[in-house]
């Protein structure tokens, strides 16, 4: 949380900077030396009342003095070629005394005389987006803060160092307020759900902190810029649309970005206290999981991010889920066709590769299975629909079409909705939609000893 101090003592040490630099700037009444080409024009106050008014204004050091000073001042010497650089100083004394309000108000009066002063853009740009987070009118004030931060980051570029101040100075409050800007542009594009922009923002403000220092402030949100979007899809298997998977990796977010939003998340639970640690480190335990596939590195992860401020140099593997034809060759190298349940019959002969296909299919065709389903429709006396898998029941869509020899008498006839348990012969299969065909269909008293098909989801 220290860059939210830092931020809050900002309007009043850029303008101490300001006040030496203005004071250095001003010659005596009519005793301005030319300046030199290369160096920006000084300011000169040629009217000797006017000059002492504005010396003895900036030079108070007490806050409410200051400010009786320079609004006098602003007062009797309204167009006075000092004017921005008055109000600058005095926005400054009044967030030194604490009026929230008349600073807001004086900034407003900076950007009237200078649409790009960088304090001005700063002190409304933090302002505004502290507001906003505080409850305060969230909307508007978040979309204000980060219409000021955008503003602000086009005027860092075409600032022009004033006069009397140092490079190293000048520098210095660039790099300062662009942190403020990102930030603010940031947290307003993250609401609006523009996350491209909200990563982009936020990241520059991220690594505009010194290596000491990082704000929970920004770092929790960059890492929710990164992790909202979409986790990419899994390459896509040999002989598969290239153009299409590419569009599709193109629309998403990307490993790259997940590995970054994972490391941030883990960084945010890092600078975080109290209970916000833990909860931000179980959601982040979680986002992990999805991603790796596991929470194994998780610890390590939060580790590495209590000291270390970039993910630069981190790297997480990405789980790629098993395709259902990989699925259906792992089920025959653990269990024997015959164990199988319904629903991984199911799988193979819809999803497996040819040489796994025939395996299954000669191991149960023409040979009397038991086993027990759902009823979804009665045809006929002589003609069942039922759901074999727990996916299909929960469909309610028939997978398997069991045919009798003969009628099923009218006192043992299921009702739609009840299990049943049954025999029946595998004759043929329809594979998408799958639908097996089974003749000489029976009756079972007693439970056979087959338990229920299990549910076997389909990888996604």
């Amino acid at each position: 949380m220290k860059k939210i101090v830092l931020a809050m003592l900002l309007v009043a040490a850029i303008t101490a900077v300001a006040q030496t630099a203005q004071a250095q700037s001003q010659a005596t009444p009519q005793s301005s030396a030319a300046p030199a080409q290369t160096a920006p024009q000084k300011k000169e106050i040629k009217d000797p009342a006017e000059y002492n008014a504005y010396v003895g204004a900036i030079q108070q050091t007490d806050a409410a003095a200051k400010v009786s000073g320079l609004e006098a001042f602003l007062t009797q010497y309204p167009n006075s070629v000092m004017k921005e650089d008055a109000l600058e100083l005095l926005m400054g004394a009044y967030e030194q005394a604490g009026n929230a309000a008349k600073t807001d108000e004086t900034a407003q009066k900076v950007l009237q005389a200078n649409p790009c002063n960088l304090r001005a853009l700063a002190l409304l740009s933090f302002t505004k987006r502290a507001m906003a987070e505080a409850g305060q009118n969230a909307a508007q004030n978040l979309t204000e803060a980060g219409q000021y931060g955008e503003r602000g980051l086009q005027c860092v570029q075409t600032a022009t160092k004033p006069a009397g101040t140092s490079d190293a100075d000048f520098d210095k409050l660039k790099k300062e307020t662009s942190g403020i800007f990102n930030g603010a542009a940031g947290i307003a594009a993250f609401q609006t759900k523009n996350y491209p922009k909200a990563q982009q923002y936020l990241q520059a403000a991220v690594d505009a902190d010194p290596p000491d220092v990082s704000s929970l402030r920004d770092v929790y949100p960059l890492a929710l810029a990164y992790l909202t979007p979409p986790i990419c899809p899994p390459p896509a298997p040999a002989g598969g649309d290239a153009a299409a998977a590419a569009a599709a990796n193109t629309a998403c977010s990307g490993p790259d970005k997940e590995t970054a939003g994972l490391f941030y998340i883990a960084r945010a639970s890092a600078l975080a206290q109290g209970a916000g640690k833990a909860q931000i480190a179980k959601f982040g335990a979680s986002k992990y999981n999805k991603f790796h596939g596991s929470t194994e590195g998780w610890d390590d992860l939060l580790a590495k991010a209590a000291t270390a401020t970039s993910a630069q140099g981190i790297t997480i593997t990405q789980y790629v889920p098993p395709t259902p034809a990989q699925q259906c060759a792992d089920l025959l190298k653990t269990k024997k066709v015959e164990e199988m349940a319904f629903a991984e019959w199911e799988l193979c002969l819809s999803e497996g590769a040819p040489a796994d296909v025939d395996k299954v299919w000669t191991t149960l065709k023409g040979k009397p299975l038991q086993m027990v389903a759902q009823v979804m429709s009665i045809e006929s006396p002589k003609e069942l629909k039922l759901a074999g898998s727990s996916d299909d029941i929960d469909a309610k869509r028939a997978d398997i079409d069991l045919g009798f020899a003969a009628a099923i008498p009218v006192k043992d006839r299921p009702k739609e909705g009840a299990d049943l348990q049954f025999e029946g012969t595998p004759t043929s299969y329809v594979p998408k939609p799958f639908v097996m065909t089974m003749s000489d269909g029976a009756l079972l008293v007693k439970a056979p000893p087959k338990k229920p098909a299990a549910t076997h989801k389909k990888a996604q």
